[in-house]
């Protein structure tokens, strides 16, 4: 997709004499250090919207005709996915084994009659956080994975794939079951979440470091050394659970399946500050993200320091990441599904993209999460189990709408 997006605006350049763009980036061009001006990055992001393949139109054209054609725009569209957040949260409040009415779930939330305390207690307590933790964990992978598709320049990249999850959740693990032996007991409540943020920080300082051919980073690459990391990773988890005690290998269970109901307010209040900064700086990136669709070389004439942006994108997922994982464990392919879902529907614009994965992110991990609650009850399923049975046959299908193309390698 990216390699034909190039292409065409090649072919489109070849076509203007003289366009205002191609003045802008010789100027920004003959003067090094000079910031590229609001104008240029529209410019690219404008173009970015109409190169795609006219199959790809064709195959959409029933769904965007009428009335739906609209919801393509950024205001319609982030207040859609904005209402859907908003179900999912209600529907996470009122869904569970004991059943909750709404006026009950107002109530309990300061917003009418004051329910029975117990009830008050069960969404208080129980539902509310798991609310606002699969809203704020859902946004931080989905946007990490929008971010680092437009870093890589890769539909397939995905904090998953190329193992800063595991990495992260190897980390958390050897601090649990190897803390006390340690003496890290001193670190409290902060342990998990620095254990996260360091093994998210090493895998992903190793991955891009291996991806890297003649100093430029190979997608191909990434995977195959996401995949290594990814099995060393899980074969120390298993080995940890091996030596692990009774107590330390019931939260390792945790860990390796994901869960949003393991942790109360006091966790969230430690982890989720760091998750909210990266949700608020992440979208703010999508001008210099427009501009390096079009190539590093194409971004660094519109005034883009690509290695400063590369830099502060890839900080930014890894305390989106490690944030997540400390809190949930791996919770796999959220990062993958929702961008692409987003770029099928409005396109590639990363100034509409990043704050609308942050939106279907949230919804869509919190539907996961009362789904995996209430499928089978009494039981509980780990909603990682339920993301990564909807999220493979996802990512095989993309493999096969993008096998044949250079640019998936």
């Amino acid at each position: 997709m990216v390699r034909k997006e190039r292409l065409e605006l090649s072919r489109l350049a070849a076509l203007e004499p003289k366009s205002s763009a191609s003045t802008n980036s010789a100027t920004i061009a003959s003067k090094p250090g000079h910031a590229a001006s609001k104008e240029n990055y529209n410019i690219a992001a404008s173009r970015l919207r109409d190169p795609r393949p006219a199959r790809h139109n064709a195959r959409m054209t029933f769904a965007l005709s009428g009335w739906l054609a609209p919801l393509r725009r950024p205001g319609p569209l982030c207040l859609l996915l904005a209402l859907l957040a908003l179900a999912a949260a209600c529907a996470g409040l009122a869904a569970g084994p004991a059943s909750i009415s709404a006026s009950q779930v107002l109530g309990s939330l300061g917003l009418g009659a004051a329910p029975d305390p117990g009830i008050a207690a069960v969404i208080l307590q129980l539902r509310l956080p798991r609310v606002v933790l699969g809203l704020s964990v859902g946004a931080a992978l989905a946007v990490s994975g929008a971010a680092m598709q437009g870093v890589f320049r890769n539909p397939l990249a995905d904090p998953g794939l190329v193992g800063v999850s595991s990495g992260a959740a190897l980390a958390a693990v050897a601090a649990i079951v190897l803390g006390s032996a340690l003496g890290l007991e001193s670190a409290g409540r902060w342990l998990l979440p620095l254990a996260s943020f360091g093994g998210a920080a090493c895998t992903t300082l190793l991955v891009s470091r291996l991806s890297q051919v003649d100093g430029s980073t190979q997608p191909a690459q990434m995977l195959l050394v996401g995949l290594a990391v990814n099995a060393v990773s899980g074969a120390g988890i298993g080995l940890l659970a091996h030596i692990a005690s009774g107590p330390a290998l019931r939260e390792l269970t945790f860990w390796m399946y994901g869960s949003l109901g393991r942790v109360g307010w006091r966790e969230i209040a430690v982890a989720a500050p760091l998750m909210v900064l990266a949700l608020l700086l992440i979208p703010l990136q999508g001008r210099e993200l427009n501009a390096l669709l079009l190539g590093e070389a194409e971004a660094a004439h519109l005034g883009v320091d690509v290695e400063q942006l590369k830099r502060r994108l890839v900080l930014l997922v890894l305390v989106a990441v490690g944030g997540a994982v400390a809190l949930t464990g791996i919770i796999g392919f959220v990062g993958l599904i929702v961008p692409q879902l987003i770029r099928l529907w409005a396109g590639p614009d990363h100034r509409l993209l990043l704050p609308a994965s942050v939106l279907l992110g949230g919804a869509l991990l919190t539907m996961a999460d009362t789904a995996a609650r209430t499928v089978a009850p009494p039981l509980e399923l780990p909603v990682g189990v339920l993301t990564a049975l909807i999220g493979g046959p996802f990512f095989i299908v993309l493999l096969l709408r993008l096998r044949g193309r250079s640019e998936t390698w």
